[in-house]
Formats: structure tokens, C-alpha cells, sequence
């Protein structure tokens, strides 16, 4: 536990100053959380990130992060959506240069988990940049519902929500964390500038809340599927960036999908 606490502090020590700050430092410290967790997700496949996909991988993931503002309006979305149509083909020709060493399930594999973390971690920055407020209620959103479920799980929790992907999770903490997110949401609208409706804060508060928690799920069930404990180590007591951020990747997009900001 011990362990656990320091690194959680050292962890926030880094992440919130920068968050504060935003601009270039921000975009850096998201850059290299996103490239830690592409090469997380690559590891529990055993492919190298030193290798022809590693390579091809990482320039699709730096490409898909690049903030919208770097680019003149309408242009980011059709030249990202280029470099993942050339990807994919560079992808699926290396199948038959490597006569299947890298073969079609490898390239499905990576070209999915480029666009998972990608586009997660890509729209931490987007909400950054529409304001630090609607970052903030996100993460305490995640936060919120992760810790209600748990201690609402631990004291009321009976039936398992999903025992074969994640066997301590239950209904009750579910229910319980959502309770908490929406607390969350109303101290969000009561004491801060956030520009949203009540009754829509709180709607989407449920749905990200519960997406959050898939976002969990989903995490739980890939490392279940091969055979990891945690996605890596580089927060000893907590494991990898995505073991981390797995809610904040489902959340931060539909944020913006919702067209709250």
C-alpha cells in the first residue's frame, strides 16, 4: 500500500501541474503517455515496437494525436483518416513481405489498439483545449465512479456484474459509482463555471459514468484474454498508463461525440 500511495502521488505530482499548464508541455506528457500505451498493448501481443509494424504503428498513433489546432479547419480529420487508410494497406502488404510472421490478426490487432489509444488520448488534449473545466469533470467523473464502486462494492456489493471478465466488480458498486459521478456532477455545476444545462449534465453524467466503467471492463477483458495482471509497470502498486487511463479512453471521446463542448 505504501508502494501504491507514493507512486499515486509522484504520478499527480507530474500529471496536474502540466495539465495546468496545457499547451506544448501538455501535449508532450500526452504524447508520451499515449506512446507508453501503444507499446503496453503491443507487448501483451509480443510485438515489438522496435520492428517494421512497431514503427508504422507509432507514426499512425503520433499522426492521430496531433491536436486540431496545428491544422487550417476541416483538413485534421481528412488527412488523419489517410494515414490510417495507408497504414492499414502498409499493414496488410507486410503480411505477405513477412509470408505471415505478421499476419492478418497481428495487423487487425495493431491497427485497432493505434485507434483505441490514439483517439482516446487525442481528445484528452481536445478537452484541454475547449477548457479545464470540462477536462476536470471528466476525470473526477472516472475518479468518482471508480471509487464509489469500490467502497459501495466492498460494503453492499453481492451480485457480480461480469465475473467472467472481472470477478470482484458488482452490480451494487456499479450502481454505487454512478451515485457518486452524479454527487460529482452536481458539485461541478454548483460551484464551478462549467456551461451546461443541469438536466443535461446529469444525463450525460450517467452515460459517461457507465462508459467509464466499460472502458474498465474492456481493459479487464484483453489482459484476461492474454494472460496479463497488469498492462505494465511503470506505476509500481498500479501497473501501466492504460490500467490507468482504460475509462478515460472511452469517456473522453464519447464527451465530445455527445456535443457537450
Amino acid at each position: 500500500m505504501k508502494v501504491r500511495i507514493i507512486s499515486a502521488i509522484v504520478a499527480i505530482a507530474i500529471f496536474l501541474p502540466l495539465l495546468y499548464i496545457g499547451g506544448i508541455p501538455f501535449i508532450l506528457l500526452v504524447y508520451a503517455m499515449a506512446t507508453m500505451g501503444l507499446y503496453e498493448l503491443l507487448k501483451m501481443r509480443k510485438q515489438p515496437l522496435i520492428s517494421i509494424q512497431g514503427v508504422l504503428s507509432l507514426i499512425l498513433l503520433w499522426i492521430i494525436l496531433l491536436p486540431g489546432q496545428v491544422f487550417e479547419t476541416g483538413q485534421g480529420a481528412d488527412i488523419k483518416m489517410n494515414a490510417a487508410i495507408l497504414a492499414v494497406l502498409l499493414f496488410l502488404s507486410y503480411t505477405v513481405i513477412s509470408k505471415n510472421k505478421f499476419d492478418f490478426d497481428d495487423a487487425g490487432f495493431v491497427t485497432l489498439s493505434v485507434l483505441y489509444v490514439g483517439i482516446g488520448f487525442h481528445f484528452l488534449m481536445e478537452t484541454r483545449e475547449a477548457g479545464i473545466v470540462y477536462l476536470f469533470y471528466v476525470l473526477f467523473v472516472v475518479w468518482g465512479t471508480d471509487s464509489g464502486a469500490y467502497f459501495v462494492g466492498r460494503s453492499l456489493g453481492k451480485r457480480k456484474l461480469w465475473p467472467e471478465i472481472s470477478p470482484n466488480k458488482t452490480i451494487g458498486g456499479s450502481v454505487g459509482g454512478i451515485l457518486i459521478a452524479l454527487l460529482i456532477a452536481l458539485a461541478f455545476y454548483t460551484f464551478t463555471t462549467i456551461d451546461i444545462p443541469l438536466l443535461k449534465l446529469l444525463i450525460v453524467t450517467v452515460i459517461l459514468s457507465v462508459f467509464g466503467q466499460l472502458g474498465d471492463l474492456a481493459q479487464s477483458a484483453f489482459k484476461r484474454h492474454y494472460g496479463v495482471k497488469d498492462s505494465g509497470n511503470i506505476m509500481p502498486g498500479h501497473g501501466g498508463i492504460l490500467d490507468r487511463c482504460d475509462s478515460w479512453l472511452f469517456v473522453l471521446p464519447l464527451f465530445h461525440l455527445l456535443q457537450i463542448i
